[in-house]
């Protein structure tokens, strides 16, 4: 059985990660519509990692005999004047991710909480990946005049990600 106070943290973390789903799409559509379809495939397939990661914390809860709660997801911004600006908020929202995962692995710690300590290993090194996918985007597109045809390249590139 899993505490009430880890349920409503990892509950709160499943809201999170389900707004990162939207925050993603918002941005997937954002370049469909800017017609830039690798930037949008690549964060499609960003949203569908979300969602995954969603539905493993839901299915915890409800393999540990806890309880979901599913609040109200927030509207994501649905605008941004850059390609650059819009990966900036990316790995922004992933460091933010990150801290929610090392404040839950905390808690775990705190409350000896084995099971969630092991689950939440897995997402620590998941952020990692996050954060560093974000930071490479960064990167090429700081070498690139991001009004020029090499954005065109690299949305090539990112239109050959795998995934859903």
């Amino acid at each position: 059985m899993i505490s009430n106070t880890m349920q409503n943290a990892i509950n709160t973390q499943i809201n999170k990660e389900l707004y990162s789903y939207y925050l993603y799409l918002a941005m997937s559509a954002h370049f469909t519509e800017n017609n830039l379809e690798g930037f949008a495939h690549w964060l499609h397939v960003q949203a569908d990692e979300e969602m995954t990661h969603a539905m493993k914390f839901y299915d915890f809860l409800l393999d540990r005999g806890g309880h979901v709660n599913l609040e109200a997801i927030a509207a994501p911004t649905a605008t941004w004047k850059t390609t650059n600006e819009l990966f900036d908020q990316v790995l922004a929202h992933e460091q933010m991710i990150t801290a929610s995962i090392n404040t839950l692995y905390e808690l775990a710690l705190k409350e000896k909480d084995y099971p969630s300590q092991v689950l939440l290993q897995w997402y620590i090194n998941e952020q990692v990946e996050e954060e560093k996918n974000a930071t490479f985007i960064i990167h090429q597109l700081k070498m690139i005049d991001a009004r020029g045809t090499a954005v065109l390249m690299l949305d090539k590139q990112l239109g050959k990600r795998g995934g859903s």
